[in-house]
Parts: C-alpha cells; sequence; structure tokens
C-alpha cells in the first residue's frame, strides 16, 4: 500500500511539473517557428558577436583621437565621449534623458541644430561598435534577401529598415548585411543615410577584437562615384572593383568591463 501511494504521488508530481516543461517546451518552440529567416540569421550573428555579455559590458576605446565609453541594453544606454580641444576638456554624453556637453565639468547650452548633430555624431560611433547586437530592436524590420558570394566565401544577405516609432531621427536609412553562411559573423555591411547631404556606403570587416567576450570589427570605408547609387548595386560595385576606399575605421585600446 505504501509503495503504490508513494508512486502514485510521484506521478501527480510529475504530472504538474511536467505540464509545465511541455507548455514551456511548446511556447519556445512556436517562438522559434515564427522567427523568420532574416530574424534567425541576425539572431545567429549577435549570439556569435557576444550574445548577452553586450548587454552586461561597458565598452572602452578610443577612435579618431576621442576616447568612447559604450554601454547598451534592451532599457537604457549610455554613450560617453571625452577630447580636448581649444576650449578644453569636453566630455558628451548621450543617454536615454537626452544629450549633454560640458566644458573642464562645466555643462555648455547649445543650439538645438548643434545638440542634433552631436547627437547623430555620438550615437553613429556606438551603432557601428555594437553591432550586430541593436538589429533585434522593436523598430527594426529585417528581410532575407537571399545568399550571394564575395571575395570566395558565400553569404546570406539581410536588409534592414526602421520603423518612424522608436526608430530615431535616421529612421529612413537602409542597410545590408552580409551574413557569414558558416561563420554567422558580419564580414561586410552597407548602408544609404540622409544626413549630411546623404549618400551611401559599403564597409568591409578587416579586423575582429575578441576581448571580454564579444567581437569588435574594423572596417574598410568605401564609397560610389555617385552618390545617389541605389543601395543593392554596391555588391557589384565591390565586386568589380569600383568603389572608392575613404576611409579605414579602427578602434584602438579597446577594454570591456561588467557594468553589473
Amino acid at each position: 500500500m505504501h509503495s503504490t501511494t508513494k508512486k502514485t504521488s510521484e506521478r501527480k508530481g510529475f504530472g504538474l511539473s511536467g505540464f509545465v516543461a511541455a507548455a514551456w517546451f511548446i511556447v519556445t518552440v512556436i517562438a522559434c517557428q515564427s522567427r523568420t529567416e532574416a530574424e534567425k540569421l541576425v539572431d545567429a550573428a549577435i549570439e556569435v558577436h557576444g550574445g548577452k555579455a553586450f548587454e552586461k559590458s561597458i565598452i572602452y576605446f578610443d577612435f579618431r583621437d576621442r576616447a568612447y565609453e559604450i554601454f547598451k541594453s534592451p532599457n537604457a544606454f549610455r554613450y560617453v565621449r571625452g577630447f580636448s580641444d581649444s576650449t578644453g576638456f569636453v566630455r558628451d554624453v548621450l543617454d536615454n534623458t537626452g544629450f549633454v556637453r560640458t566644458v573642464d565639468g562645466q555643462v555648455v547650452q547649445l543650439p538645438e541644430e548643434r545638440v542634433r548633430a552631436f547627437t547623430n555624431s555620438v550615437n553613429s560611433v556606438a551603432y557601428f561598435a555594437f553591432l550586430p547586437y541593436g538589429l533585434n530592436d522593436p523598430a527594426v524590420y529585417k528581410a532575407y534577401l537571399g545568399e550571394t558570394e564575395l571575395d570566395g566565401t558565400g553569404y546570406h544577405l539581410v536588409k534592414v529598415t526602421f520603423s518612424e516609432e522608436g526608430g530615431g531621427e535616421d529612421f529612413d536609412d537602409e542597410f545590408l548585411y552580409w551574413i557569414n553562411r558558416d561563420t554567422h559573423t558580419v564580414d561586410y555591411l552597407a548602408y544609404l543615410y540622409h544626413t549630411d547631404g546623404g549618400g551611401v556606403r559599403f564597409r568591409k570587416a578587416t579586423k575582429r577584437h575578441k576581448v571580454g567576450g564579444l567581437i569588435l570589427q574594423d572596417y574598410e570605408n568605401y564609397k560610389p562615384k555617385d552618390k545617389h547609387t541605389p543601395l543593392e548595386d554596391l555588391e557589384m560595385l565591390y565586386r568589380n572593383g569600383e568603389l572608392e576606399l575613404l576611409s579605414e575605421i579602427e578602434l584602438e585600446s579597446i577594454r570591456v568591463e561588467s557594468s553589473k
């Protein structure tokens, strides 16, 4: 009798926990199956480049004689840029509350157009440094454009656009990402932008910095002869050697610290 009661109790307990486990498994499977091909590819790229470690890290680096401190999570962000010029030591801080510039510790009042320009500048550096993290933000739309090949390597091509709500002032920018078919790293990217007269750019990853569980990248930055070139034409132009090397994007003195 005791033995039977024990087995019955175990079956009842297993039934409850088993139901919860089964429900969780079903929800997980449905969620995975509901992800589009583009979303799955971006998920894989984010995971390879650092995954959840991005949300727990503060990244420090130097770029073009300016020191940066970058933190971004699903709920908060804080981008800091510091440099010295003729006015003194300048410190720009962009976070969830807005943009603030100080010079030698004193807050500087700026006209709206300068705030917008500095905000775009800081945000741009942070965006590219953190890629591909951020491509799963709610305002991001992703579309799979198929497979292609560059420099003898196979890639999945994903296009990214943004919704006006939550997409920032540059919501009408467009991006292409070449995700390595084997390694899932983002080896190339291209983008259409509208600030400062607009144009298109094509970037090739040239160096990977593996620091603190993250992969951060340097790039060669190319442009076409005609700034009105369609974004989708840049791959062909690069393949044919018809893009001009405009600059090199190199991160220096990289340091990664835990934000918690």
